[in-house]
Formats: structure tokens, C-alpha cells, sequence
């Protein structure tokens, strides 16, 4: 039931919008590399399911190396469809990512900005507030001089002490920045922490606020929903929830959560599961699906009960066919005699098996016990055994 039918008289928040960061996040991510012509297949997918924004490539000076990357998803969904992220470390430095970032053709920049003390100590001049501000400043105001469209990070926002986080922000807002980043580098917090941390992002005026969760507590889509309730504007997923650090927020979960909580309907989700089966591919990642879960699994809609074959609504969150994916049949050891029924009734001219012939069908599926059986292996066997009795035999 969504919010709606839940709360009629609650009145309608506007949906949030969808940036994916398969393509950005994925870059240090262990053995994980795309070329050009998976990153533009994945980006014209994400453009079919209705995200809004791709974000690809990361850039930090001259030459860099995502840049036949960034330009592949520039030619297949649009520059202006895409965001790519830029390095700030220095001024200088962010000077000559922004010189290449224009050379690449990027109109959208994410302004990767430790803000934690911690991260701020290991990668800035100093820690201090007062230069991350100052740094902060610089590169927005270089980066709309440019005429580009600047959101900015809080790289570790999560951990960041909450008043140092709420001054950075209205600072980058003050400087011009079009959207806020709040990033979850290190996962730690539960949904009603990362709610409290937004709704303070969210008081400051003017802002637009986007959450990026990673996953390692398996937390990533109930703390991006918690950040979307409590006022943020954009949720950060990844395909298949790919990504550093225990993944990110899967988008197909978070996409479905969306329309079953609160009555998305603007995206095609039929095309969820080819987006992640394509993503996950062996040779794109190693991975051979090992990192999906959710919907979009090759054992989402799998099932070894006659019941769940026959009622399959009443045990599914969403319809197979809703983002793509297929209902099958695979079991083992627990075959049992309903089951070689309801594999008979689908088949054309046979129907129900008495009970000898159905023993006889599971003596034979039981002659492999350890190798899963399919729709079709157990179809073989009623068949067999539906010809046996035809002949005679």
C-alpha cells in the first residue's frame, strides 16, 4: 500500500529524481573496469529506464583517464544527461580539472569535497573549516564562471560534525552551487540518523539536497529512502547496487521501494533486469551476477513449490514481468508430487498424472539428486512417462 492509499489526507511530496553512479562509482572498485561500449550500452539503458542523470568518469587534471568513457556516454544519451566528477584538492589543481572537464564537452560537475576532519586531514592543506570553505568557494565559483552545473560533495558528510556539515553547505548554496551531495563514504548510520542529518540540510535556504549511500550494513536503500523523507530531492543508486566499499544503494530496489511507498510511476522498470544482467555480465566485472540481489536476480522470481508456481502473487513484492525478469522452476531434493502435477497440467494433452505415474516420474528425477531439476527437465519426465502409458509400455 503506498503513502497515498495509507494517508489519504497526508499531502503529495514531489518524487525524488534518479542520478546512477555505476559508471563514476565502479572506478576503484577491485577488479572492475568498462570501456567505451559497455559504458555507452549501460548509459543508454539508464536512459531507458528514465534516470535522470548518468554520472561517469572521474576527473582530476589533464589526461584523465575516463575520458574515451566520459565521451562514450556523451555520444549515446547527451552531455547534458551526464555528470562527471571532479577531483578538489587544491586550486590549482581543480583549475586544471575544470580546463579538462570542458575539453571533454561535460556541462554537469560533482565536486568530490572531503568534509569529515578525518578525510579533510588526508587529502587537504589543512582540516580546518575555515579552508574547506574557502576551497569550497573557489571551485564553485570557478566552476559557474564557466557556465557549468555545479553540485558539490560532503565526502564522508555522514561522519562530518553535524554544525561544520550545515556551514559548509550553506556556504557552497551561498557560493552558487546548484545541488548538495550528502555522501555516506563510510557506512555507519541508521535511516533515522541519516533523516535527522538531511532535515537540517534541507532547512537551509535554497538547497537541494541528493543522498549517496554505500552498503555495507546492507543499510543503503532504507537509509536513501529515510533521506528522501525527510526532504532530500535526488537518491544516488548503482546498477545491481555495484560499487566500493560493500556496493551502493541497488537501483532496482530503490526504484520498486519508490513504487510500492509511495506510487512512482515515472520509470520503465521492464528494463531493470537486462540493465543489471548486461552490468553484472562476467566479462564486464567477474562478478557473474554474484553482486545482484533484489528483483533483478537470477533467483528473484525461482521457485520449488507448486503453491508459489500457482499463486505467484501472493508471494511476490512486484511482478516478475513488471521489471523484466521471469518466474522459473529449480529444485532438488524437495521434488515432490504436487510439483510433477503442476508441471503436467501445463502441458498440452496430458494433464494430472495418477499416482503411480507420478512415482514413476520421481523415481526417475530422482536417479540425480544433487543436480537442480527445471521446468523442463521435470516436462521431460512427464512426458516420457505420459508416452510410456500412451505405448503400453
Amino acid at each position: 500500500m503506498t503513502d497515498a492509499e495509507q494517508f489519504p489526507d497526508r499531502p503529495r511530496r514531489e518524487l525524488p529524481k534518479i542520478s546512477d553512479a555505476t559508471l563514476r562509482d565502479t572506478a576503484h572498485m577491485a577488479g572492475v573496469e568498462f570501456g567505451p561500449a559497455e559504458a555507452a550500452t549501460i548509459a543508454g539503458l539508464l536512459r531507458d529506464t528514465g534516470v535522470d542523470l548518468v554520472e561517469v568518469g572521474m576527473i582530476s587534471g589533464p589526461d584523465a583517464r575516463d575520458a574515451d568513457v566520459i565521451q562514450a556516454a556523451h555520444a549515446e544519451i547527451g552531455p547534458d544527461r551526464c555528470l562527471s566528477l571532479v577531483v578538489v584538492r587544491d586550486r590549482a589543481q581543480v583549475s586544471r580539472a575544470f580546463d579538462e572537464a570542458q575539453r571533454l564537452g561535460c556541462q554537469s560537475i560533482l565536486l568530490s569535497i572531503p568534509t569529515s576532519t578525518e578525510h579533510a586531514g588526508l587529502k587537504l592543506a589543512s582540516p580546518s573549516t575555515k579552508y574547506l570553505i574557502a576551497l569550497a568557494r573557489f571551485a564553485i565559483d570557478e566552476g559557474k564562471r564557466r557556465g557549468l552545473l555545479i553540485e558539490f560533495s560532503g565526502e564522508d558528510g555522514v561522519r562530518t560534525d553535524p554544525e561544520r556539515l550545515v556551514e559548509y553547505v550553506s556556504a557552497g548554496f551561498d557560493a552558487g552551487a546548484d545541488r548538495f551531495r550528502l555522501a555516506e563514504t563510510v557506512a555507519c548510520a541508521r535511516p533515522a540518523e541519516v533523516g535527522d542529518i538531511v532535515a537540517s540540510l534541507v532547512a537551509i535556504e535554497g538547497s537541494e539536497i541528493e543522498i549517496h549511500s554505500h552498503n555495507m550494513l546492507g543499510l543503503a536503500v532504507a537509509n536513501s529512502l529515510a533521506a528522501y523523507e525527510a526532504g532530500a530531492q535526488w537518491i544516488s543508486a548503482t546498477v545491481g547496487g555495484i560499487g566500493e566499499r560493500g556496493g551502493n544503494a541497488p537501483l532496482a530496489e530503490i526504484l520498486v521501494a519508490l513504487r510500492l511507498f509511495h506510487g512512482e510511476s515515472d520509470h520503465d522498470l521492464s528494463t531493470l533486469t537486462e540493465l543489471s544482467r548486461y552490468t553484472l555480465a562476467t566479462e564486464n566485472t567477474g562478478f557473474a551476477g554474484s553482486f545482484m540481489s533484489g528483483p533483478t536476480s537470477e533467483y528473484a522470481y525461482a521457485y520449488e513449490l507448486s503453491g508459489q508456481l500457482e499463486h505467484p502473487a501472493a508471494y511476490e513484492t512486484i511482478a516478475a514481468e513488471t521489471v523484466g525478469n521471469v518466474r522459473k522452476l529449480s529444485v532438488r531434493s524437495r521434488l515432490s508430487a504436487s510439483l510433477v502435477n503442476w508441471v503436467a497440467d501445463t502441458v498440452d494433452g496430458i494433464g494430472p498424472l495418477s499416482a503411480n505415474d507420478t512415482d514413476a516420474v520421481l523415481a526417475d528425477l530422482a536417479r540425480d539428486p544433487h543436480r537442480p531439476k527445471t521446468f523442463i527437465d521435470i516436462e521431460a519426465a512427464v512426458s516420457a512417462q505420459f508416452t510410456s502409458i500412451r505405448n503400453g509400455v
